[in-house]
């Protein structure tokens, strides 16, 4: 594996992990809860846009490659899975939403991966509904860590109805992509 700037991009995205669920395990004494939302807000707002940057640089330096579109979805994943898992912790998410959204990412990543070795990776491609899905559910996290009111905007309601139209945005891609699977997955298991 070669550390290009996308990798490293990539690799950072996943030592901030750590980083953000932290802040929200300091002690109280140390920092208060606005602050430590703010700061989380922060550190994940970053992390998204360096998911961004990562293939932005892939693409304008021509350094995209396997180990990074293997590994680049893997870091996101785990992303949003320790924000989904700090946001249960804080009650500021409903653990049936965190379940359907991590449930349907690890099927789906298991799917893909699945075609991949059977031959037929291009057959999972990310599709828009994907894409509409995982900008509304980022949205949604960002204004749930931040958890409070942008001048007059209540950051809190809007992410609230943004995390549940993302759950529901994730069992429609779920379903969009094992109907593209399914052909594939019948016939290698054999289903009449």
């Amino acid at each position: 594996m070669k550390i290009n700037v996308p990798n490293a991009l990539t690799f950072f995205r996943v030592v901030l992990i750590p980083c953000f669920v932290g802040i929200y395990y300091l002690p109280h004494t140390l920092i208060n809860q606005s602050l430590m939302n703010w700061i989380g807000a922060g550190i994940f707002l970053f992390a998204a846009i360096t998911d961004w940057l990562d293939g932005f640089f892939a693409r304008y330096l021509n350094q995209a490659s396997k180990f990074g579109a293997f590994f680049d979805p893997v870091a996101d994943k785990l992303m949003v899975v320790a924000a989904l898992l700090v946001l249960l912790e804080l009650d500021r998410v409903n653990a049936i939403i965190s379940l359907v959204i991590i449930g349907r990412e690890l099927s789906i990543s298991s799917l893909r991966e699945w075609m991949a070795t059977i031959g037929k990776p291009g057959g999972m491609a990310v599709m828009f509904i994907g894409k509409l899905k995982t900008t509304i559910q980022m949205i949604a996290i960002l204004m749930l860590l931040y958890y409070d009111n942008l001048w007059f905007i209540n950051l809190k309601w809007i992410g609230n109805i943004l995390i549940n139209i993302a759950a529901l945005l994730t069992v429609i891609s779920m379903v969009y992509y094992i109907r593209v699977a399914w052909p594939t997955l019948r016939k290698s298991i054999k289903i009449r």
